[in-house]
């Protein structure tokens, strides 16, 4: 396999390809403070191709992508559309230029309505003002495009993660673009969704718009690609035609190994069950609907429980009830022996479970703070004494807890903004690990992750099982799922369907299942790998 192009080495305008280059990197450096994002980086974008960029969170991609929506402003080199020389200075000016992003992170208004965060700052006007009439029928017609039955009139704050991702795509398809940038397009879409946007990309391409697309979801990235190109610690590294490479390729040249996370034969030693699910049911007020029905589970000491699902399978409306965030319709939770279905979010933590969320930037992070600061949030009353806050107690806790989870930041006091998703994710699960859990519940901990922070992050939530944590966590990436587990179970539709011991299930039974309508599980009888004193037989 070849091993692509230096950084330094261009291609010129329909090299490779029938797709003309319409906007082009040149020479384009960032640098913030010491730290260089971008060293020099040529990239070109292509009429009518995908061009897919990978690399490990932190490689510059984003902040690539960032120039080249206006949003940020190169330190050195400059930018070119259609061959001539341009500044960005906004993204405004970017989208009267054609140039359009999603981005990475949602960027959405919760407390604004989905047809209000579509045309935020492009309002229709008529004579009588904003035309809200029109812009809501045009949302309809995008929401019909993306086969996702959201109405214009929605709150974004009522949504879903995976209908919020939505939104944010069809806000970036309404512009007409004729340069699309994707960052993590996918993170929260179900398997459903991501066929339909792929189908979009299609359409697109066929009118001849330009796509550039990131995904840490490489094998998806792979299949829509028609250019690869990847960044590794500020460079492009490597640029091939998509026909020349598979994974294996991918994953060395992002992180210069292959992909190394597969826990399936590691030793299981379970000790008794800590968190017992019996017969919960979960009433959604907003959907007048029951998202979770007759849910029971156990999971044991030094266990490590998959919860895997589709979208809307009811998985997160499970773990945010769990984690005391949602009230419980029916059915009881048990916490080594006591049923905490009546304590709030803050009891629970105190009793030993936490909860590590889908959304880390909504849910898990505070911005304004520091790398410190958020780590010790969820156990600041282990440090407060006669009604005063211990700081040099809380700050060495921290410096430890920073280096025995691999946290790479200049320190405490670091800006919790400077870290790369991978690390911002070890700093949401650190903060849980700090109070001293006895559950650990962590629904998609590697939304967003590359896979070098998989393995990182995989590798500590099997190391806290050794040591005996309970850990139940959420994923929809059944390769996850198969290799990061010891028990995987299957949600759908509410229910639980069926469980699998990841040493023999394949892929596609898992993948059946989750779509399948089989007949719930309503006991933790299911079949599974017998136990003998704590260890499998």
């Amino acid at each position: 396999m070849p091993a692509g192009q230096p950084n330094g080495l261009e291609n010129t305008p329909g090299s490779g390809g029938s797709g003309e280059v319409v906007l082009r990197a040149v020479n384009v450096s960032k640098t913030y403070g010491v730290t260089r994002a971008l060293k020099g980086v040529n990239f070109e974008v292509r009429r009518g191709e995908v061009t897919v960029l990978f690399g490990e969170n932190g490689a510059g991609k984003s902040t690539l992508m960032k120039i080249l929506s206006g949003v940020e402003q190169p330190t050195a080199g400059h930018l070119e559309l259609d061959g001539e020389v341009i500044e960005l200075m906004s993204t405004t000016d970017a989208v009267a230029r054609g140039i359009s992003i999603i981005h990475q992170e949602l960027n959405l208004n919760p407390n604004l309505k989905v047809r209000d965060n579509i045309f935020l700052g492009r309002e229709i006007m008529s004579i009588r003002g904003i035309d809200f009439a029109e812009q809501s029928r045009i949302t309809r017609q995008m929401m019909q495009r993306l086969e996702e039955p959201i109405s214009p009139d929605t709150y974004v704050q009522d949504l879903r993660v995976g209908q919020q991702q939505i939104v944010e795509i069809a806000r970036a398809l309404s512009t007409d673009a004729r340069i699309l940038i994707m960052d993590e397009p996918t993170s929260a879409l179900s398997t459903t969704e991501v066929h339909v946007l792929f189908k979009i990309i299609r359409e697109l391409k066929r009118q001849n718009v330009a796509i550039v697309y990131i995904s840490h979801h490489l094998e998806e990235a792979i299949e829509i690609a028609d250019r690869a190109v990847v960044f590794r610690d500020g460079e492009l590294v490597a640029k091939e035609d998509a026909g020349d490479i598979n994974l294996p390729w991918v994953v060395r040249t992002m992180v210069g190994r292959e992909a190394d996370y597969d826990f399936r034969e590691e030793p299981r030693h379970y000790g008794d069950v800590v968190l017992s699910i019996q017969d919960v049911s979960v009433y959604d007020p907003v959907s007048e609907k029951f998202p979770v029905e007759h849910v029971s589970l156990d999971v044991r000491e030094g266990e490590i429980v998959c919860l895997y699902g589709l979208m809307g399978a009811g998985r997160t409306e499970l773990m945010e009830t769990l984690a005391g965030r949602d009230k419980v319709a029916g059915g009881r939770i048990m916490l080594d022996g006591t049923d905490i279905a009546g304590t709030n979010v803050s009891e629970r933590i105190e009793r030993g479970m936490g909860l590590v969320p889908e959304d880390r930037q909504r849910d898990g992070l505070i911005k304004l703070q520091s790398v410190g600061k958020n780590l010790s949030l969820a156990g600041l009353s282990w440090w407060v004494r006669n009604g005063l806050l211990q700081r040099v107690a809380e700050t060495l806790r921290v410096r430890e807890q920073i280096t025995d989870i691999g946290i790479k930041t200049a320190g405490p006091d670091a800006p919790i903004t400077s870290l790369s998703g991978g690390n911002a994710q070890k700093v949401v699960i650190g903060k849980i690990l700090l109070t001293d859990p006895r559950v650990l519940l962590l629904d998609e901990p590697t939304r967003g992750v590359d896979v070098g922070a998989k393995g990182e992050i995989f590798s500590l939530i099997f190391k806290q099982a050794r040591q005996g944590l309970a850990v139940l966590f959420v994923t929809s990436d059944v390769g996850e799922a198969l290799t990061a587990s010891h028990r995987i179970v299957v949600m759908s539709r509410g229910h639980l369907v069926t469980e699998f011991d990841p040493r023999r299930a394949t892929r596609e039974e898992v993948m059946a299942a989750a779509e399948d309508s089989a007949p719930p599980l309503l006991s933790t009888d299911a079949p599974r790998a017998q136990v003998t004193n704590g260890a499998d037989a």
